[in-house]
């Protein structure tokens, strides 16, 4: 395997997950808050063990999450019918429409940013998508990466 190559691969993941998070701000929610908010969209109604495991954050930084997203009446909580002392979080409506325009916005760079390459290119990197995908659970599964600080996984930015 080309170790150069792969190094320009990271890199060139990093700057694509810098210029997407910047449109998570536009908002007023960072990077993280997207991904939690878009998280309990796609996935519905979650306890936050769960949502901590999956964001790969720990349950400290997860509350903070909760708590801005809960001001600003983005999820709600609801009693957990399986465990009375637990809660579970849903989005709300208000957090469907900024979870819509945050993806919106996303889908919206990656058009522009492709409409300025070759069609050839263009062919290539979305042939390429099933092949990250894989990459991406491949770099989530591996628990040397877990133990790393978490951003949002490279998937959130493309399909949520």
């Amino acid at each position: 395997m080309d170790v150069e190559l792969v190094g320009r691969l990271r890199a060139v993941i990093g700057r694509l997950a810098r210029e997407l998070n910047d449109t998570s701000t536009g908002e007023g929610l960072t990077p993280t808050q997207y991904s939690v908010l878009a998280l309990v969209r796609v996935r519905g109604p979650l306890g936050l063990a769960e949502l901590a495991e999956l964001e790969g954050i720990n349950p400290t930084m997860l509350s903070r999450i909760i708590k801005v997203l809960d001001e600003r009446e983005l999820i709600s909580r609801l009693p957990n019918p399986n465990d009375m002392r637990a809660a579970l979080v849903e989005v709300t409506l208000e957090g469907e429409r900024v979870h819509e325009r945050v993806r919106a916005q996303r889908t919206q760079v990656v058009t522009e940013r492709l409409a300025r390459l070759s069609p050839e290119t263009v062919e290539t990197l979305l042939a390429a998508v099933p092949a990250m995908e894989d990459l991406a659970e491949a770099v989530k599964a591996s628990p040397a990466v877990k133990k790393l600080p978490s951003l949002p996984s490279m998937r959130t930015f493309f399909t949520i």
